[in-house]
Protein backbone atom coordinates (compact mmCIF):
# COMPACT_ATOMS: atom_id res chain seq x y z
CA UNK A 1 0.00 0.00 0.00
CA UNK A 2 1.23 3.48 -0.84
CA UNK A 3 2.23 5.55 2.18
CA UNK A 4 0.75 9.04 2.26
CA UNK A 5 1.80 11.94 4.47
CA UNK A 6 -0.45 13.21 7.20
CA UNK A 7 -3.01 15.76 6.04
CA UNK A 8 -2.08 19.32 6.97
CA UNK A 9 -3.58 22.65 5.96
CA UNK A 10 -0.59 23.31 3.75
CA UNK A 11 -0.86 19.98 1.96
CA UNK A 12 -4.62 20.44 1.55
CA UNK A 13 -4.13 23.91 0.06
CA UNK A 14 -1.38 22.76 -2.30
CA UNK A 15 -3.33 19.75 -3.61
CA UNK A 16 -6.62 21.61 -4.08
CA UNK A 17 -4.85 24.59 -5.69
CA UNK A 18 -2.98 22.37 -8.14
CA UNK A 19 -6.12 20.42 -9.05
CA UNK A 20 -8.08 23.67 -9.47
CA UNK A 21 -5.45 24.97 -11.89
CA UNK A 22 -5.57 21.63 -13.74
CA UNK A 23 -9.36 21.90 -13.96
CA UNK A 24 -9.26 25.44 -15.36
CA UNK A 25 -6.63 24.44 -17.92
CA UNK A 26 -8.70 21.40 -18.88
CA UNK A 27 -11.81 23.52 -19.38
CA UNK A 28 -9.94 25.94 -21.64
CA UNK A 29 -8.25 23.14 -23.59
CA UNK A 30 -11.45 21.12 -24.05
CA UNK A 31 -13.36 24.21 -25.18
CA UNK A 32 -10.79 24.78 -27.93
CA UNK A 33 -10.90 21.19 -29.23
CA UNK A 34 -13.47 20.18 -31.82
CA UNK A 35 -14.13 19.51 -35.51
CA UNK A 36 -13.92 23.24 -36.24
CA UNK A 37 -10.63 24.94 -35.39
CA UNK A 38 -10.86 28.07 -33.26
CA UNK A 39 -8.73 31.12 -34.00
CA UNK A 40 -7.86 32.71 -30.66
CA UNK A 41 -7.47 36.11 -32.31
CA UNK A 42 -11.13 36.03 -33.36
CA UNK A 43 -12.93 34.64 -30.29
CA UNK A 44 -13.51 38.04 -28.65
CA UNK A 45 -14.98 39.55 -31.81
CA UNK A 46 -18.53 38.84 -33.03
CA UNK A 47 -18.36 35.97 -35.48
CA UNK A 48 -18.43 32.23 -36.03
CA UNK A 49 -15.49 31.46 -33.72
CA UNK A 50 -17.03 33.35 -30.79
CA UNK A 51 -20.40 31.65 -31.33
CA UNK A 52 -18.88 28.18 -31.45
CA UNK A 53 -16.70 28.75 -28.38
CA UNK A 54 -19.07 30.61 -26.06
CA UNK A 55 -22.46 29.32 -27.20
CA UNK A 56 -21.72 25.70 -28.11
CA UNK A 57 -18.53 24.38 -26.52
CA UNK A 58 -17.96 26.27 -23.27
CA UNK A 59 -21.38 25.61 -21.65
CA UNK A 60 -21.06 21.95 -22.60
CA UNK A 61 -17.59 21.67 -21.04
CA UNK A 62 -18.77 23.43 -17.88
CA UNK A 63 -21.76 21.09 -17.62
CA UNK A 64 -19.43 18.09 -17.93
CA UNK A 65 -17.38 19.49 -15.03
CA UNK A 66 -20.48 19.80 -12.84
CA UNK A 67 -21.76 16.30 -13.68
CA UNK A 68 -18.31 14.73 -13.31
CA UNK A 69 -17.86 16.33 -9.88
CA UNK A 70 -21.30 15.16 -8.73
CA UNK A 71 -20.80 11.54 -9.82
CA UNK A 72 -17.25 11.39 -8.43
CA UNK A 73 -18.36 12.63 -5.00
CA UNK A 74 -21.29 10.21 -5.01
CA UNK A 75 -18.96 7.28 -5.75
CA UNK A 76 -16.46 8.37 -3.09
CA UNK A 77 -19.16 8.52 -0.41
CA UNK A 78 -20.79 5.23 -1.38
CA UNK A 79 -17.46 3.41 -1.23
CA UNK A 80 -16.87 4.79 2.27
CA UNK A 81 -20.36 3.97 3.53
CA UNK A 82 -20.31 0.43 2.18
CA UNK A 83 -16.58 -0.23 2.64
CA UNK A 84 -16.62 -1.71 -0.86
CA UNK A 85 -14.48 -0.36 -3.70
CA UNK A 86 -16.97 -1.61 -6.29
CA UNK A 87 -19.71 0.69 -4.98
CA UNK A 88 -20.71 3.25 -7.59
CA UNK A 89 -24.05 4.96 -8.44
CA UNK A 90 -24.37 3.23 -11.80
CA UNK A 91 -23.56 -0.25 -10.48
CA UNK A 92 -25.79 0.12 -7.40
CA UNK A 93 -28.84 1.05 -9.47
CA UNK A 94 -29.09 4.64 -8.21
CA UNK A 95 -28.43 6.05 -11.68
CA UNK A 96 -30.98 3.60 -13.08
CA UNK A 97 -33.59 4.81 -10.61
CA UNK A 98 -32.80 8.42 -11.47
CA UNK A 99 -33.04 7.61 -15.18
CA UNK A 100 -36.45 5.98 -14.73
CA UNK A 101 -37.71 8.98 -12.77
CA UNK A 102 -36.33 11.31 -15.42
CA UNK A 103 -37.80 9.32 -18.33
CA UNK A 104 -41.18 9.12 -16.60
CA UNK A 105 -41.32 12.87 -16.01
CA UNK A 106 -40.09 13.56 -19.57
CA UNK A 107 -42.88 11.37 -20.95
CA UNK A 108 -45.62 12.99 -18.90
CA UNK A 109 -44.17 16.46 -19.47
CA UNK A 110 -44.64 15.95 -23.20
CA UNK A 111 -48.16 14.65 -22.64
CA UNK A 112 -49.21 17.49 -20.30
CA UNK A 113 -47.10 20.32 -21.80
CA UNK A 114 -45.29 20.85 -18.49
CA UNK A 115 -41.79 22.42 -18.73
CA UNK A 116 -39.37 19.46 -18.82
CA UNK A 117 -36.48 21.48 -17.40
CA UNK A 118 -38.48 21.97 -14.18
CA UNK A 119 -39.96 18.52 -13.63
CA UNK A 120 -37.09 16.31 -14.85
CA UNK A 121 -34.70 17.10 -11.94
CA UNK A 122 -37.50 16.43 -9.44
CA UNK A 123 -38.36 13.11 -11.06
CA UNK A 124 -34.70 12.08 -11.32
CA UNK A 125 -34.07 12.90 -7.66
CA UNK A 126 -37.19 11.00 -6.57
CA UNK A 127 -36.19 8.00 -8.67
CA UNK A 128 -32.62 8.02 -7.34
CA UNK A 129 -33.81 8.28 -3.74
CA UNK A 130 -36.37 5.51 -4.20
CA UNK A 131 -33.73 3.23 -5.76
CA UNK A 132 -31.27 4.03 -2.97
CA UNK A 133 -33.83 3.24 -0.26
CA UNK A 134 -34.88 0.01 -2.00
CA UNK A 135 -31.29 -1.19 -2.39
CA UNK A 136 -30.50 -0.19 1.19
CA UNK A 137 -33.44 -2.19 2.55
CA UNK A 138 -32.58 -5.20 0.41
CA UNK A 139 -28.91 -4.97 1.42
CA UNK A 140 -29.68 -4.87 5.14
CA UNK A 141 -29.77 -8.32 6.72
CA UNK A 142 -30.82 -8.68 10.37
CA UNK A 143 -30.36 -4.97 10.88
CA UNK A 144 -26.80 -4.93 9.54
CA UNK A 145 -25.72 -3.65 6.14
CA UNK A 146 -24.08 -6.37 4.03
CA UNK A 147 -21.93 -4.75 1.28
CA UNK A 148 -21.96 -7.83 -0.97
CA UNK A 149 -25.74 -8.18 -0.69
CA UNK A 150 -26.00 -4.44 -1.31
CA UNK A 151 -24.17 -4.85 -4.64
CA UNK A 152 -26.42 -7.74 -5.69
CA UNK A 153 -29.48 -5.67 -4.79
CA UNK A 154 -28.08 -2.92 -7.01
CA UNK A 155 -27.81 -5.34 -9.93
CA UNK A 156 -31.44 -6.38 -9.42
CA UNK A 157 -32.52 -2.73 -9.17
CA UNK A 158 -30.71 -1.94 -12.42
CA UNK A 159 -32.51 -4.75 -14.22
CA UNK A 160 -35.88 -3.73 -12.80
CA UNK A 161 -35.54 -0.02 -13.62
CA UNK A 162 -34.22 -0.92 -17.07
CA UNK A 163 -37.39 -2.89 -17.72
CA UNK A 164 -39.55 0.00 -16.49
CA UNK A 165 -37.68 2.43 -18.75
CA UNK A 166 -38.27 0.19 -21.76
CA UNK A 167 -41.96 -0.05 -20.83
CA UNK A 168 -42.28 3.74 -20.77
CA UNK A 169 -40.26 4.02 -23.97
CA UNK A 170 -42.59 1.60 -25.74
CA UNK A 171 -45.51 3.95 -25.06
CA UNK A 172 -43.69 6.99 -26.49
CA UNK A 173 -43.84 8.16 -30.09
CA UNK A 174 -40.89 7.85 -32.49
CA UNK A 175 -39.54 11.33 -31.75
CA UNK A 176 -39.70 10.81 -27.97
CA UNK A 177 -38.15 7.34 -28.28
CA UNK A 178 -35.10 8.64 -30.15
CA UNK A 179 -34.59 11.46 -27.65
CA UNK A 180 -34.98 9.16 -24.64
CA UNK A 181 -32.56 6.54 -25.99
CA UNK A 182 -29.88 9.12 -26.83
CA UNK A 183 -30.34 10.74 -23.41
CA UNK A 184 -30.03 7.37 -21.66
CA UNK A 185 -26.67 6.75 -23.33
CA UNK A 186 -25.36 10.01 -21.90
CA UNK A 187 -25.36 13.41 -23.55
CA UNK A 188 -23.93 16.69 -22.29
CA UNK A 189 -25.04 18.77 -25.25
CA UNK A 190 -26.34 22.13 -24.02
CA UNK A 191 -26.18 25.79 -24.92
CA UNK A 192 -27.89 26.95 -21.72
CA UNK A 193 -25.79 28.78 -19.15
CA UNK A 194 -28.73 28.87 -16.67
CA UNK A 195 -28.82 25.05 -16.81
CA UNK A 196 -25.07 24.96 -16.12
CA UNK A 197 -25.47 27.39 -13.21
CA UNK A 198 -28.32 25.32 -11.72
CA UNK A 199 -26.18 22.17 -11.98
CA UNK A 200 -23.34 23.84 -10.10
CA UNK A 201 -25.78 24.94 -7.38
CA UNK A 202 -26.75 21.29 -6.83
CA UNK A 203 -23.11 20.22 -6.80
CA UNK A 204 -22.03 22.92 -4.36
CA UNK A 205 -25.01 22.27 -2.08
CA UNK A 206 -24.46 18.51 -2.03
CA UNK A 207 -20.69 18.83 -1.76
CA UNK A 208 -21.01 21.26 1.15
CA UNK A 209 -23.27 18.87 3.07
CA UNK A 210 -20.92 15.94 2.45
CA UNK A 211 -17.82 17.92 3.47
CA UNK A 212 -19.36 18.32 6.92
CA UNK A 213 -19.40 14.53 7.25
CA UNK A 214 -15.85 13.76 6.09
CA UNK A 215 -14.62 12.90 9.61
CA UNK A 216 -17.55 10.54 10.02
CA UNK A 217 -16.75 8.97 6.65
CA UNK A 218 -13.17 8.44 7.81
CA UNK A 219 -14.49 6.66 10.89
CA UNK A 220 -16.94 4.56 8.87
CA UNK A 221 -14.08 3.40 6.66
CA UNK A 222 -12.79 1.57 9.73
CA UNK A 223 -16.08 -0.29 10.20
CA UNK A 224 -19.42 0.31 11.88
CA UNK A 225 -18.31 -0.82 15.34
CA UNK A 226 -15.19 1.34 15.29
CA UNK A 227 -17.19 4.33 14.06
CA UNK A 228 -19.76 3.87 16.82
CA UNK A 229 -16.99 3.69 19.44
CA UNK A 230 -15.63 6.97 18.07
CA UNK A 231 -18.99 8.62 18.68
CA UNK A 232 -20.41 8.53 15.15
CA UNK A 233 -24.17 8.13 14.78
CA UNK A 234 -23.84 5.65 11.94
CA UNK A 235 -27.55 5.50 11.07
CA UNK A 236 -27.91 9.29 10.93
CA UNK A 237 -24.77 9.72 8.81
CA UNK A 238 -25.92 7.04 6.39
CA UNK A 239 -29.38 8.58 6.03
CA UNK A 240 -27.96 12.02 5.31
CA UNK A 241 -25.33 10.74 2.89
CA UNK A 242 -27.79 8.55 1.01
CA UNK A 243 -30.15 11.50 0.52
CA UNK A 244 -27.33 13.81 -0.62
CA UNK A 245 -25.93 11.15 -2.97
CA UNK A 246 -29.42 10.76 -4.44
CA UNK A 247 -29.57 14.53 -4.93
CA UNK A 248 -26.20 14.59 -6.71
CA UNK A 249 -26.97 11.59 -8.92
CA UNK A 250 -30.47 12.85 -9.69
CA UNK A 251 -29.13 16.27 -10.68
CA UNK A 252 -26.45 14.68 -12.87
CA UNK A 253 -28.79 12.25 -14.60
CA UNK A 254 -31.43 14.95 -15.16
CA UNK A 255 -29.07 17.03 -17.31
CA UNK A 256 -26.87 14.36 -18.87
CA UNK A 257 -28.63 10.98 -18.81
CA UNK A 258 -26.87 7.84 -17.58
CA UNK A 259 -23.09 8.20 -17.49
CA UNK A 260 -21.54 5.25 -15.72
CA UNK A 261 -18.23 4.44 -14.05
CA UNK A 262 -17.16 8.02 -13.25
CA UNK A 263 -17.92 7.28 -9.60
CA UNK A 264 -15.85 4.10 -9.82
CA UNK A 265 -12.70 5.25 -11.62
CA UNK A 266 -12.19 8.73 -10.15
CA UNK A 267 -12.32 7.89 -6.40
CA UNK A 268 -9.80 5.07 -6.85
CA UNK A 269 -7.36 7.15 -8.86
CA UNK A 270 -7.69 10.07 -6.43
CA UNK A 271 -7.27 7.81 -3.41
CA UNK A 272 -4.15 6.30 -4.96
CA UNK A 273 -2.66 9.76 -5.56
CA UNK A 274 -3.67 11.59 -2.37
CA UNK A 275 -4.58 9.01 0.24
CA UNK A 276 -7.81 7.85 1.90
CA UNK A 277 -8.52 10.85 4.18
CA UNK A 278 -11.96 12.06 3.05
CA UNK A 279 -11.26 15.62 4.15
CA UNK A 280 -8.99 15.81 1.11
CA UNK A 281 -10.31 12.88 -0.92
CA UNK A 282 -13.83 14.25 -1.36
CA UNK A 283 -12.98 17.72 -2.79
CA UNK A 284 -10.07 16.26 -4.77
CA UNK A 285 -12.40 13.66 -6.30
CA UNK A 286 -14.81 16.40 -7.32
CA UNK A 287 -12.06 18.28 -9.17
CA UNK A 288 -10.60 15.14 -10.77
CA UNK A 289 -14.11 14.03 -11.75
CA UNK A 290 -14.65 17.33 -13.55
CA UNK A 291 -11.36 16.94 -15.43
CA UNK A 292 -12.11 13.31 -16.32
CA UNK A 293 -15.62 13.85 -17.67
CA UNK A 294 -14.66 17.02 -19.54
CA UNK A 295 -11.93 15.03 -21.30
CA UNK A 296 -14.24 12.08 -21.97
CA UNK A 297 -16.92 14.32 -23.47
CA UNK A 298 -14.36 16.13 -25.62
CA UNK A 299 -13.22 12.75 -26.95
CA UNK A 300 -16.84 11.72 -27.56
CA UNK A 301 -17.67 14.80 -29.64
CA UNK A 302 -14.40 15.11 -31.57
CA UNK A 303 -12.98 11.61 -32.08
CA UNK A 304 -15.12 10.80 -35.11
CA UNK A 305 -15.15 14.21 -36.79
CA UNK A 306 -18.56 15.75 -37.33
CA UNK A 307 -20.35 12.70 -35.91
CA UNK A 308 -20.76 12.34 -32.16
CA UNK A 309 -20.83 9.30 -29.91
CA UNK A 310 -22.54 9.36 -26.49
CA UNK A 311 -20.17 10.21 -23.66
CA UNK A 312 -21.59 7.26 -21.71
CA UNK A 313 -20.00 4.97 -24.30
CA UNK A 314 -16.56 6.50 -23.66
CA UNK A 315 -16.83 6.23 -19.87
CA UNK A 316 -18.08 2.64 -20.17
CA UNK A 317 -15.14 1.71 -22.39
CA UNK A 318 -12.84 3.09 -19.68
CA UNK A 319 -14.81 1.77 -16.72
CA UNK A 320 -15.44 -1.78 -17.92
CA UNK A 321 -11.79 -2.89 -17.91
CA UNK A 322 -11.21 -0.92 -14.70
CA UNK A 323 -14.08 -2.77 -13.01
CA UNK A 324 -12.66 -6.13 -14.11
CA UNK A 325 -9.24 -5.11 -12.76
CA UNK A 326 -10.71 -4.24 -9.36
CA UNK A 327 -12.73 -7.45 -9.30
CA UNK A 328 -9.71 -9.60 -10.12
CA UNK A 329 -7.19 -7.84 -7.89
CA UNK A 330 -5.93 -10.25 -5.26
CA UNK A 331 -8.72 -12.69 -6.06
CA UNK A 332 -11.42 -10.44 -4.56
CA UNK A 333 -9.81 -10.46 -1.10
CA UNK A 334 -9.94 -6.68 -0.89
CA UNK A 335 -13.71 -6.72 -1.30
CA UNK A 336 -14.64 -9.10 1.42
CA UNK A 337 -16.36 -11.46 -1.01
Amino acid sequence: MTTHSRLTRQRFAVVISCLSVLLVCSVLACAMIGPVRINLAEVFSPGVEATILFRARLPRVLLSVAVGAALAMAGTVLQALLRNPLAEPHILGVSGGAAFGGVLTLFFADQTMLPAFLVTPVGAFAGALAAMLAVYRLGTVHGKLQPYTFLLAGVVCNAFTGALIMAVNSMADLFQTHGILFWLMGSLATTSYPLVAASFVYVLLGGGLLLRETRSLNALSLGEESATQLGVDVAAVRRLCFVVVSLLVGAGVAVSGMIGFVGLIVPHVTRLLFGPDHRLLLPASALVGGVFLAGADTLARSATGAAEIPVGVVTALCGGPFFVYLLRRKGGQDFGI
